[in-house]
């Protein structure tokens, strides 16, 4: 279990500041960020690497800033993507002038937050480019590569596109390399026991008593597949088969090899396992340049291990075996390049937002949006423990988290925004992204924001103008998320509330009416959602465990729109005479 911490919603800012009080010799905190640079800034002219992810997995990412390894990192609550204004803030504040390369491993979340980021940083002129690890040959097949998850090969891909960096290379050639590396690179894992979040008393998974999970994720899922235990002799055998299997024609035979621990197997354990798997390697004809043992993408406490095998050539090979230095990875006598020797001040600036005039009418409107904003965090807040179990079931068991410390940010924001519609719920939406991370966090940032931008601050909010705007952004929801209905989504759920909400406000209900209505067939679509398999997202790789769960995204849906349904019924009473003079179509809230 986590045994040190405060109030676990807080405990990845915690975490940070305590980082960057022990190290400020390598690292400085960005301001208003969760992420670091290097201590005294970006490099003149040097291509920067960012590099990020959820938080837990301590050295990675915050651990290898330094010379020779990031030039910033990025971190997320635990096991959920940052945010993308905080990619962006960190990645802006790291950036020398010669563009960034943002890395991180192939996660739903991680790939939206990355790359709303990465498009904001080339709007404003910073030449951004993107490289997701997919080293994990558990969870795809070798025909669909690039849907595997990225695991602990994220750290020599890193490794190497960084002393890239660090010997000059132009943004080109350091995403060239990045990619090479990535393609070169191949591991397999297992858990023998789950870990436990900050705060809980109970694992995300198990392992039944004397097996091991095969095909394990480093965000909490559990195996792919599951076996008796074996000894480590054994256990060798399956690790070094499963990754050589994969091994491509015409490499040369030398390899970086990285035998990972994932937080709580001891390192004794990790040198006994490595003797057998060096005997195996060397009977299979692969020659290991700078082997690494030891803990070095972790998975908070969780028992297990895993094997990555990056093939080398000549180029390869150098930025390998390249000096770093690092608060948790150090290599030969790294140094300072002579290429580089200015500073970048001011990079990291951010714009401050301008408020919108509003009318009277939207001004009224927003009061009831910030009531609906405040239920949806209370009904998330009672319902998060339940969200994570059946978020456990296939995925990293962080919905209810994520979603609470989304919808709390939400709440705060709106009631501290004044204007109209769209200026409170933007403000709402853009603080569930930032707090919230993660793909849920994206997803309702975007949605909240979709809906304030449809409704706008200057017209009265009539039950078509509202139907209209929630029903426009789901359609950039779904374009955006790029998930298709049947996925196992939160989207199976949200366009039966759309689709419903429309037709009863064309058939002439009023918006309460409307909304219940919709809030049902909502709810009925979230619990459909136990007998489809996941297409995307963490889910993927264990289907088989997901079917029988509804989608915790659909269903935090549901709850979500049956809670404010209450509040518009409430409002609707409170003010009959205000609805009573219109035709029910153009009702105001």
């Amino acid at each position: 279990m986590t045994h040190i911490y405060n109030d676990p919603a807080e405990f990845n800012d915690d975490v940070i500041k305590g980082f960057t009080a022990a190290y400020p010799q390598y690292v400085q905190r960005v301001e208003g960020a969760s992420g670091f640079v290097r201590a005294g800034g970006p490099l003149e002219g040097k291509v920067s690497l960012v590099i990020g992810g959820g938080s837990g997995h301590y050295p990675s990412y915050n651990g290898v800033v330094g010379t020779g390894f990031a030039d910033g990192a990025v971190l997320g609550g635990v096991f959920a993507s940052p945010s993308a204004e905080q990619v962006y803030r960190v990645a802006k504040a790291a950036d020398g002038g010669a563009g960034v390369v943002l890395g991180f491993g192939n996660y739903a979340g991680d790939r939206l937050n990355f790359g709303v980021a990465a498009q904001r940083l080339i709007n404003e002129g910073i030449d951004t480019r993107i490289v997701y690890v997919t080293d994990d040959v558990a969870s795809a097949s070798r025909e669909e590569q690039q849907k595997r998850r990225g695991i602990a090969g994220t750290f020599a891909v890193y490794k190497m596109a960084a002393a890239a960096a660090e010997n000059g290379a132009n943004l080109d050639e350091v995403e060239r390399v990045m990619r090479a590396a990535n393609a070169a690179t191949y591991s397999f894992g297992v858990a023998f026991h789950g870990c436990t979040l900050p705060g809980a008393d109970t694992p995300l998974f198990t392992v039944d008593e004397g097996h091991m999970d095969f095909g394990l994720g480093i965000h909490g899922e559990p195996g792919i597949t599951s076996a008796s235990w074996m000894p480590a002799k054994d256990l060798a055998a399956k690790l070094v088969e499963t990754v050589l299997a994969e091994r491509p024609e015409g490499v040369s035979g030398r390899a970086a090899v990285v035998l990972n621990g994932l937080g709580a197997t001891k390192y004794e354990e990790l040198f006994l396992l490595y003797g057998h798997l060096n005997e195996l390697l060397e009977a299979a004809g692969v020659v290991q340049v700078a082997p690494e043992v030891g803990e070095l993408v972790t998975s908070l406490d969780m028992a297990g291990c895993s094997l990555s095998v990056t093939w080398l050539d000549e180029e390869l090979e150098s930025y390998w075996v390249a000096p770093a230095d690092t608060p948790a990875f150090r290599r030969g006598a790294a140094v300072a390049s002579e290429r580089f020797t200015t500073r970048r001040v001011g990079a990291g600036h951010v714009a401050q937002a301008v408020t919108a005039e509003a009318s009277e009418d939207s001004i009224a409107a927003a009061a009831i949006a910030r009531r609906a904003v405040d239920a949806l965090y209370a009904v998330v807040e009672q319902n998060k423990e339940y969200l994570g179990q059946i978020d456990a079931i296939a995925g990293d068991g962080d919905h209810g988290i994520g979603m609470s410390r989304g919808s709390k940010a939400a709440a705060e924001a709106a009631n501290q925004t004044q204007g109209g519609v769209e200026t409170v719920l933007s403000a709402a939406g853009h603080a569930f992204g930032d707090k919230a991370g993660g793909t849920s966090g994206i997803l309702w940032g975007l949605l909240l924001e979709g809906v304030g931008k449809g409704v706008g601050n200057t017209e009265a909010v009539t039950a078509k103008r509202l139907a209209d705007a929630i029903q426009g952004s789901a359609r950039d929801l779904q374009g955006f998320s790029k998930a298709e209905l049947g996925d196992k989504t939160m989207l199976d759920a949200l366009f039966p509330f759309v689709d419903t909400l429309v037709g009863q406000v064309e058939a002439g209900a009023s918006i309460s009416e409307a909304w219940r209505s919709a809030a049902d067939a909502c709810r009925a679509a979230a619990e459909s959602t136990a007998s489809l398999v996941p297409k995307i997202g963490r889910a993927r790789p264990l289907a088989e465990r997901s079917v029988g769960t509804p989608d915790p995204g659909a269903v935090s849906l549901g709850l979500i729109v049956t809670a404010i349904g209450d509040v518009l019924g409430n409002a609707e009473t409170a003010a009959p005479e205000a609805t009573q003079s219109m035709d029910k179509e153009e009702q105001n809230l």
